[in-house]
């Protein structure tokens, strides 16, 4: 069989049209094991959902009416200039390696600072690139991972954070340093203070600079707010450990004053609601105490005199607004429906911007401005080869599970056209603390636009949105209970009619992918396949080999496998001890670089089911991580899975 290079597949697909019989050739970073010839005219098929170009918001010019976003330039996420709404993004960098984060210099935007990492390892390092010059600097210690980045007002000095990464010594404790320096003069980076641990992160300065506000991350449901001395590096822990339970804090910012910060909290309640806390006395005060809804992000403006923040919905996002001085709630601003990430105030304005998606949108940039009371768009990110405006709009869909609990998601269901009972994909999120939205499904709106599939995206018990309660209902030994969500879900299928139970298909990410393995265990007779993407298969082996930065923390969500009998039960119910069961074909795909998932936990479930004689397609990135983040690769993937539901799911 011939195969085509890319070349050729971008000619045949200028030509409108692939010759039957071809195959694409994969990437060269790929590695396929089982996995058979991709038809060219397949990938034809499916080029024009994989050009989608999102754009996100990463920070205002201080000075100017232009900000930077995050856009795909050729294979990957690069930052671009955008001068004004509507005007072509420049691009100003061009890697091999995505750059998803970068912030100017906020007194004049002279420059701005970027993190990059190499190949998906998620090492990031701190770099600098002068806007005139276009000369790019490191700032940060090679080999030393940088999680953090950000400046005082001022733009004299910033901090940032860093954790050795060890790969000869997995089980080294994890340590995060605080730097502080000037970015225009590298050489004043210092550490400030060694913090133990890999869960400190969003860090604040106060007005006057003299003070970092950040936060301490334990778990999903568990967090702490500290304040330290920037001359000294003296701190204390601001927020007590509660008597009973645990209380979440999120992204604190100081008020102008100093006397105290507004952050996010559930101490008072399920949901997570905008604070006022005090630094030296008295009782915090709920800004949001009639909202029964997470408060996920805001932004203070001094010059506008405003917070802006945003609550989930029902997974949707509203924007909401509030008086700084009285804590007033104002009047809502009219908005499209969305999904909203990021927001930031512009300076000496009273123009908010953000970043947001939907179901017929793949992301662009926004602003608000309060006075005008006017919406501007400023980027457009879907394809041009095809029509989002016809993509499915989302359904929420409830069902009880084995408990009782009611347990929902969002549906997508294919067009009119395509008659009698549908086959089924459920596609299950990670974190385990993420949630699925009525978002921009991407890619996967061919599985639903040309193939006449339902994808039902579940939020089983463990996801955010719902409450501290529903949050924690997964945790430790109570794993398996979310598996027998999708248990119920398949059961809610078999009673649509418009569904076909006979044919459903279960993708994961991550924690999504242990999701998928369990099911294939659990449900093997329910299931026409299933799809594993960089997902766990054994507690016991991904919590000894998951990077030390991270260790800690996902042994409070799964249970610390030291401990004999938490051990003996994370072994009972990782699917690779029970690969005997899972007898529906399975494609698996793993990042040779994951510091979170080892690619090993692939590896380890495809030796297995090999050595079975169980069907098993395998691929293996060489150039990245935790999941695929450059176009080919990603492409080349999601052809693979059409495939596997083409052979599994359709016929």
């Amino acid at each position: 069989m011939r195969l085509a290079t890319a070349a050729t597949l971008a000619a045949a697909l200028a030509c409108g049209a692939a010759r039957a019989g071809e195959a694409i050739a994969p990437p060269a970073s790929l590695v396929l094991d089982g996995v058979p010839p991709i038809a060219a005219d397949l990938a034809a098929k499916i080029e024009p959902y994989t050009d989608f170009r999102a754009q996100r918001l990463l920070s205002w010019h201080p000075t100017r009416r232009e900000m930077l976003v995050s856009r795909r330039l050729e294979n990957t996420n690069q930052i671009h200039l955008v001068t004004e709404p509507g005007a072509k993004p420049e691009p100003l960098t061009d890697f091999r390696d995505p750059v998803n984060f970068a912030r100017y210099e906020p007194a004049k935007g002279g420059y701005f600072v970027f993190l990059r990492a190499q190949g998906g390892n998620e090492v990031y390092r701190v770099f600098r690139e002068d806007v005139a010059t276009k000369v790019v600097t490191a700032l940060s210690p090679e080999g030393e991972r940088a999680t953090e980045f950000e400046f005082a007002r001022n733009g004299k000095i910033a901090v940032y954070a860093t954790q050795l990464v060890d790969h000869a010594n997995p089980q080294r404790k994890a340590v995060t340093s605080i730097h502080l320096l000037d970015p225009a003069r590298p050489k004043t980076d210092r550490v400030a203070a060694r913090l133990e641990g890999g869960g400190w992160a969003a860090f604040h300065f106060s007005e006057d600079n003299k003070r970092l506000v950040f936060l301490e991350y334990v778990s999903a449901t568990e967090s702490y707010l500290w304040v330290m001395d920037v001359a000294t590096g003296r701190r204390a822990r601001i927020t007590p450990k509660p008597k009973s339970g645990t209380v979440f804090y999120g992204d604190a910012r100081f008020t102008r004053d100093g006397r105290g910060v507004v952050t996010v909290s559930d101490g008072d309640g399920e949901f997570r609601r905008l604070v006022y806390l005090p630094i030296s006395a008295g009782r915090p005060r709920v800004l949001t105490p009639r909202l029964n809804h997470d408060v996920e992000q805001f932004d203070i403006s001094f010059d506008a005199n405003r917070i802006a923040f945003v609550t989930n919905e029902s997974g949707a996002s509203v924007l909401r607004l509030m008086e700084l001085a009285s804590f007033k709630e104002l009047p809502r601003p009219s908005m499209l429906q969305g999904v909203i990430r990021g927001l930031e105030w512009r300076r000496h304005s009273h123009e908010v911007a953000f970043s947001m998606s939907s179901a017929k949108s793949a992301g662009d940039v926004f602003s608000y401005d309060i006075d005008a009371n006017q919406l501007t768009r400023w980027t457009n990110g879907n394809s041009p080869k095809v029509n989002t405006s016809a993509f499915a709009e989302p359904r929420l869909v409830k069902w009880k599970s084995f408990d009782g609990l009611e347990v929902s998601g969002f549906l997508y269901a294919p067009p009119s056209r395509f008659t009698g009972r549908r086959p089924v994909i459920v596609n299950i999120h990670g974190g385990p603390e993420a949630q699925a939205r009525p978002d921009f499904i991407g890619r996967n709106n061919y599985f639903v636009d040309e193939l006449g599939v339902a994808m039902i995206y579940p939020n089983v018990r463990g996801s955010e949105g719902f409450g501290k309660t529903w949050l924690a209902l997964d945790d430790g030994r109570k794993r398996e209970d979310s598996v027998k969500d999708i248990g119920a879900l398949l059961d809610w299928i078999a009673a649509q009619p418009e569904l076909d139970a006979s044919r459903v298909m279960i993708i994961g990410g991550s924690y999504g992918g242990y999701m998928t393995l369990a099911c294939a265990v659990h449900y093997a007779d329910r299931i026409a396949g299933a799809v594993d993407v960089v997902g766990i298969s054994s507690f016991v082996t991904f919590l000894e080999h998951t990077e030390s930065y991270r260790r800690d923390l996902r042994r409070v969500e799964y249970g610390d496998e030291r401990d004999p009998l938490m051990r003996d039960f994370l072994e009972s119910i990782s699917p690779l001890n029970h690969a005997d069961k899972i007898t529906k074909p399975l494609l698996v795909a793993s990042g040779r670089n994951d510091p979170r998932v080892p690619y090993t936990e692939g590896e380890q479930i495809v030796a297995n089911l090999k050595a079975r004689g169980t069907t098993v397609w395998y691929i293996v990135a060489k150039d990245e991580g935790h999941g695929y983040a450059k176009k080919p690769n990603a492409d080349f993937l999601f052809y693979a899975m059409a495939a596997f539901a083409r052979e599994t799911l359709l016929k």
